[in-house]
């Protein structure tokens, strides 16, 4: 498991309107042999996941019914140095293993597995698919500050898996196109970025609507959904990108894989995570996808904390104000109230974060400096 940081992944400002989808629920608690789980795919009217980074060389099926792992297959001549992402297309499985949270890592692969071979054995071989990021010129361990770690993996044509960066440095999204056959590869992103606002860690694509999923989750690690349509080509990005919030129905998550079965409901799995005081078990989540990205059309008015950098008295400027809170870079929540001025005297010098909770329930959080 990755250790990951309240607060500290990032040292920017986030402004961000949340859109809610209404009806996602938590199916169940994952079993604890997938505390870990990352990668999700719906085959064969079962969920297909695997841990991460550490974990056995192993899917494992999940009813989506008991919650129960009913099978496991054995990805014999593969190691598990970070699997991050399953995909599939009519024909095969495919296994990210390119977490690369230092940034320092040379063997970076995608695994290739005939579904014939998986439904007839409980043991199968892979083909490896091989690259790198061309544009990448150092190899220094730069633990949870690199922009050369990805987590999230689609089939995007017969021709072409396409993999997205996760931006330890702005949370800046890059596309990668990468052909399926087997071969070693110099990869250049695709012409558009998604600012993402946090980290991404996994994805799925519906060939039909020409819709991309897209998910991961904030410096406060509250999760969200980005919606893509509507886009040119290949080039994911250049159309819509639209995000939804998950944290008014779940608070803080790690969620690391997402899949559609096909009749749009989608699974998201979340990752068992203890830190800074607050911790939660893995989890499935499931949702529709026509509730998804349901915007308040409300026009979230443009607020203001001034003075920033601040040293007594911080005043908030909206009109459509319902609540306030402000937490530390560790994740601890220091202050909840309703007044639009706060005296600020008795914090101590540095970053806080402030969320600022409207009354058509969007929220937005920025950064502010106590001197």
């Amino acid at each position: 498991m990755k250790f990951i940081a309240l607060l500290t992944v990032f040292v920017f400002s986030v402004s961000t309107v949340f859109a809610q989808i209404s009806d996602a629920i938590e199916e169940f608690a994952l079993p604890d042999e997938l505390n870990e789980s990352s990668g999700i795919i719906f085959f064969n009217n079962k969920l297909l996941t695997h841990n991460d980074s550490g974990g056995e060389n192993k899917l494992y099926e999940l009813d989506v019914n008991s919650g129960l792992v009913t099978r496991t297959v054995t990805v014999l001549n593969t190691t598990n140095v970070d699997w991050e992402d399953l995909t599939q297309d009519d024909s095969y499985i495919y296994i990210g293993d390119f977490g690369n949270y230092a940034g320092d890592r040379t063997d970076l692969k995608i695994y290739k597995i005939s579904k014939t071979d998986y439904l007839n054995s409980t043991n199968v071989t892979a083909e490896i698919i091989s690259f790198n990021y061309a544009a990448q010129t150092s190899f220094t361990n730069n633990e949870n500050n690199t922009e050369w770690d990805a987590e999230s993996l689609i089939s995007f044509n017969t021709e072409n898996l396409m993999l997205f960066s996760r931006n330890w440095i702005n949370g800046n999204t890059k596309a990668y196109l990468i052909p399926k056959t087997a071969g070693n590869y110099g990869l250049n992103p695709l012409p558009s970025t998604l600012n993402s606002g946090g980290l991404t860690s996994g994805a799925t694509y519906n060939s039909e609507s020409k819709k991309l999923f897209l998910i991961g989750y904030t410096q406060f690690l509250q999760p969200f959904v980005w919606e893509s349509e509507n886009f040119t080509g290949i080039d994911v990005f250049s159309g819509t990108n639209t995000q939804t919030s998950l944290s008014t129905n779940f608070g803080f998550e790690q969620i690391e894989g997402i899949t559609g079965n096909g009749n749009g409901k989608y699974f998201i799995t979340s990752e068992t995570f203890s830190n800074s005081g607050i911790s939660d078990y893995g989890k499935l989540i499931s949702f529709s996808e026509e509730n998804t990205l349901s915007i308040n059309n409300d026009v979230v008015e443009e607020l203001q904390l001034f003075p920033n950098p601040v040293n007594t008295i911080l005043s908030i400027k909206t009109n459509n104000f319902q609540k306030v809170e402000i937490f530390n870079t560790k994740g601890a929540l220091l202050h909840s109230g309703n007044s639009k001025t706060l005296n600020m005297q008795a914090f101590n010098s540095g970053v806080y974060f402030v969320k600022i909770t409207q009354n058509n329930n969007t929220s937005s959080i920025k950064k502010i400096i106590k001197k």
